[in-house]
């Protein structure tokens, strides 16, 4: 009778704990339509391949102005001065943040309709544009020469993932008492980067705060020195 009693648990017992299994098959489109519209300077001599520097601006000149981009970074400087090169600067629209697969869309067309030296193609961004230039230069590291991000904040994908950035020479500005971004953050990827990145460098202004750009695009200095690096190739 004990036995009976035992299988017959033993029967229940299987029965509530019983899992059925069944398989299936999901499949599903996105299709992302977006628009991004910018300002592509060009050099003066354009029968030549020239190099292209890609700036981003920060949430401040987001909209459908694209005299805004003018504000600061390359434009602004190309008021006063000249540079052999391409700039292009595309406008974030209002409600969005830098998405790096529509930016490199735009820059595949770019080059695909200028004589561009796409050994020579750098990415530069202030604030919010430093963040998308971060993570633009992660996304798709063998398409640039040269990064220079500024008063940025970093995602915790770039700090992972720092040796991706092991071939580009970069130069990262801060401001010592910025207000809106935390200096560390470009503090710590710059730790992190020059574990395997040689050609990198840190300035923090002792005196800036947010606005550590300024100084930074208002100076031929930054310009001569992107347009000296090159992609290296095997």
């Amino acid at each position: 009778m004990k036995n009976t009693i035992q299988l017959l648990l033993l029967v229940i017992s299987f029965s509530c704990f019983g899992q059925k299994e069944t398989t299936g098959h999901f499949k599903f489109e996105i299709t992302n339509h977006f628009e991004l519209k910018y300002i592509l300077s060009k050099p003066d001599n354009g029968k030549e391949n020239k190099p292209l520097i890609i700036f981003l601006h920060g949430s401040g000149e987001k909209g459908d102005d694209l005299e805004k981009i003018k504000t600061h970074g390359p434009l602004k400087y190309l008021k006063t001065n000249k540079l052999d090169a391409y700039i292009l600067a595309p406008e974030c629209p209002d409600g969005k943040y830098w998405n790096s697969e529509e930016i490199y869309l735009l820059i595949q067309k770019i080059t695909a309709e200028n004589k561009i030296d796409r050994n020579r193609i750098y990415l530069t961004g202030l604030s919010m544009g430093a963040w998308g230039a971060w993570n633009l230069a992660f996304a798709y590291p063998e398409m640039f020469a040269a990064l220079v991000p500024i008063a940025g904040f970093v995602d915790r994908v770039p700090m992972i993932e720092n040796c991706k950035l092991a071939n580009i020479p970069i130069r990262i500005y801060h401001g010592l008492i910025d207000e809106v971004v935390d200096v560390q953050y470009s503090i710590d990827i710059y730790k992190k980067l020059r574990e395997c990145n040689k050609d990198i460098k840190l300035e923090i202004f002792d005196n800036a705060f947010h606005d550590s750009w300024t100084r930074v695009y208002d100076n031929p200095e930054i310009y001569n020195w992107m347009l000296k690096q090159s992609k290296k190739t095997n």
